[in-house]
């Protein structure tokens, strides 16, 4: 329980009716889970507004009322509290309320279109291992030290995160890794938080449906740099075009990583195969299972962060090589007899798509056939659903299209939107199987022995989305169920 006034200290009401010194038992911006002495926050949200649940919140029991605008009649015995911004004003709140938990830990934010899990996850593994008890908060899993707890959203709300947050410095941890997504900017769901380090990956053509345009959604990536405080590091891709923008008027410790020689850490690929990749960092070679461009890229972030964290550098490189991969990003099994390669990855945008079919691309050997099995969400960014058939159907030899999450969307509309992108001559190279399972299988079934399949878009999740439903789905059971069948 605390004080109403303890926690409003960082916000700053334009309306006060009430004592604000009153006790309080909880936070919640969700009517639902309002009890008996909690504070209600009315968030206006993209679908609905909280303003509209006022009364049942006050039904339920809450205590106080935090709200952009006022009900015409405003019930005695209930702080009222209006304020400019009620999702930076729950931020705010729910900081104070778990007594400001991102000032004792080091907190390292990661965000870009492409890579968040992937370094977020490898950080976590890197300090566990360096013996700096670890937190992870990522879109496939968060972590508080050796305790797993489930994840529903990239960037979870400013409650979730600050509770994750406390749980770990009780657990003892000394550094968190988090990614930080352009929603979660836009929704102020990080607002308040002390990072210590930010690290940007780079941009490219995602989440338009949400922001409109390109240029809003790299102004809201840039805004996470420019609150980061003089004390914290901003670590920017050099190799990325818009690696500059980020650190413009940033008051941060600036600097830079590279594969080209145009950062602060710089490393160089000396081999590249399906198992792993050689680099070099410094004079010092390393080995890691890792494979592809972008995730040398990712090491590289990973080092670099490291280093500015203090970490000795001689360390790290002898624990790069022992870090595995996020689940479900390049994934890589084997069929038993034939040998076919089949990968796994999360890749939902036409750069990312770009990026691992031109890493398979490089590490295959000439008489290897790439078969990819490609879809695109429904409910989200049309714009792109030809750009990522033209780059699948482009860059593999055979194109499968078929079903990634279609939500409320009419599959087979979604798969005409896709084949809009192709001429006569990408057509030629691709079938359509609306069924994802059917669609891995017939994969399976025309490669020959050596050939690689890509199933994207993805990745880790263990679901679909059809029809507002969620029903079991996933990619790395149906694959390696159809290796098992194709043995027999």
């Amino acid at each position: 329980m605390k004080r109403l006034s303890d926690i409003l200290k960082d916000v700053k009401p334009l309306e006060i009716r009430g004592e604000t010194s009153v006790d309080v038992k909880g936070l919640s911006f969700d009517s639902r889970t309002t009890t008996t002495g909690f504070v209600f926050i009315a968030i206006k949200g993209v679908e609905q507004d909280g303003h509209q649940y006022i009364d049942l919140a006050v039904q339920q029991g809450a205590k106080a009322i935090i709200c952009e605008s006022f009900p015409k009649k405003l019930r005695d015995g209930i702080v009222w509290v209006r304020v400019k911004n009620s999702r930076s004003a729950l931020a705010r709140m729910a900081s104070a309320w778990f007594d400001y938990p991102s000032k004792s830990i080091m907190l390292i934010g990661v965000t870009g279109t492409n890579g968040k899990t992937t370094i977020v996850t490898l950080l976590y593994q890197l300090f566990e291992a360096l013996g700096y008890p670890a937190g992870l908060i990522s879109t496939v899993v968060n972590r508080v030290h050796h305790r797993v707890i489930a994840a529903t959203h990239t960037t979870p709300d400013p409650i979730q995160i600050n509770q994750l947050l406390a749980d770990m410095l009780d657990a003892g941890c000394s550094h968190c890794f988090m990614e930080v997504s352009s929603h979660a900017l836009e929704q102020n769901r990080i607002e308040g938080l002390d990072f210590d380090g930010g690290i940007f990956t780079n941009i490219t053509h995602d989440h338009l449906d949400y922001h409109q345009d390109f240029k809003t959604y790299l102004s809201v990536k840039k805004s996470f740099f420019d609150g980061l405080s003089p004390k914290a590091f901003a670590l920017s891709n050099a190799d990325e075009k818009n690696g500059e923008v980020m650190l413009q008027n940033c008051s941060a410790q600036q600097h830079a990583y590279s594969l080209q020689g145009r950062g602060d850490y710089n490393a160089q690929i000396l081999e590249h195969e399906f198992t792993g990749l050689k680099m070099m960092i410094g004079d010092i070679e390393f080995y890691t299972p890792l494979v592809g461009r972008f995730n040398a890229s990712n090491l590289m972030a990973v080092y670099a962060a490291s280093c500015l964290m203090e970490a000795k550098p001689d360390e790290v490189l002898e624990q790069l090589s022992a870090l595995q991969g996020a689940p479900g990003r390049f994934e890589t099994h084997l069929s038993p007899k034939e040998k076919i390669v089949g990968i796994i990855d999360y890749a939902h945008t036409p750069d990312a798509l770009k990026n691992v079919l031109n890493t398979i691309t490089e590490v295959k050997s000439a008489d290897q056939q790439i078969i990819c099995v490609i879809g695109c969400g429904g409910d989200r960014d049309k714009s792109k659903r030809p750009l990522m058939a033209r780059v699948s159907a482009g860059l593999s030899n055979r194109s499968i299209f078929t079903s990634d999450n279609p939500r409320g969307e009419d599959p087979l509309s979604i798969l005409e939107d896709m084949k809009h992108g192709l001429d006569p001559v990408l057509s030629a190279h691709t079938i359509t199987i609306e069924n994802r399972k059917e669609a891995i299988y017939t994969a399976v079934g025309i490669a020959n022995a050596g050939d690689i399949i890509l199933l994207a878009g993805k990745g880790h999740e263990n679901y679909q989305e059809i029809k507002g439903n969620r029903i079991h789905f996933n990619d790395k059971e149906v694959l390696l169920d159809a290796f098992l069948k194709l043995n027999k």
